[in-house]
């Protein structure tokens, strides 16, 4: 039996960072972001769904306008249970089976709506990758190149950082915090897990 570790974290927290530096440690993660991706690629029976919902416009070049759909959702609630109620059985399929045929020792289940979308279901423990606000603010809105009221929007969607503390089992606090100090947390939490693995044999 294969541990699976949730990894969370507010946008801009650091979490892709974090999931790296696991990565290098030759831990297997699965990324429901890719995914989400995957199954709203190019051919795909969900693209044509959505095309068939949201009208040709959604697509540019056959491919999803993502930036197109989002502001969409974000606009209103009905678009956004509608397409949520279409991929989340998808994507939580595909997550399903590539846990269930990941190796090693623990696996990473990587989800920025983790909780949100009830995807700890899957987990044994959830680790919680943590920033202040207005650290988030700015980091996120500098990475991706959008405004701070986009961003302070899509947090606003996302669920609030005391609830994702409370539902925590760790937590990386990645305030003020070095490449080189985040890193050797993550060793000491990939010693953490492989030891909680060996438990459950």
């Amino acid at each position: 039996m294969t541990l699976i570790i949730g990894l969370t974290g507010g946008i801009g927290c650091g979490k892709s960072t974090v999931s790296s530096f696991f990565s290098e440690l030759n831990i297997r993660i699965i990324d429901a972001d890719l995914i989400a991706r995957l199954v709203v690629a190019k051919g795909q029976p969900a693209l044509k769904k959505i095309e068939a919902h949201f009208g040709l416009g959604i697509l540019t070049d056959g491919t999803l306008n993502r930036g197109l759909l989002r502001d969409l959702i974000f606009q209103d609630d009905h678009h956004k249970a509608w397409l949520n109620n279409l991929l989340h059985p998808l994507i939580r399929t595909e997550i399903k089976r590539l846990l269930a045929a990941a190796e090693g020792p623990y696996v990473l289940l990587e989800a920025p709506l983790l909780f949100e979308n009830n995807l700890d279901d899957f987990s044994d423990y959830d680790l919680v990758v943590d920033l202040d606000p207005k650290l988030q603010l700015q980091r996120a809105s500098v990475r991706d190149g959008v405004s701070v009221k986009s961003i302070k929007a899509i947090m606003d969607s996302q669920i609030q950082r005391e609830q994702r503390l409370d539902k925590a089992d760790f937590v990386i606090n990645n305030n003020g915090v070095s490449l080189q100090t985040l890193k050797n947390r993550v060793v000491d939490l990939d010693k953490q897990f492989r030891s909680l693995q060996k438990k459950l044999k």
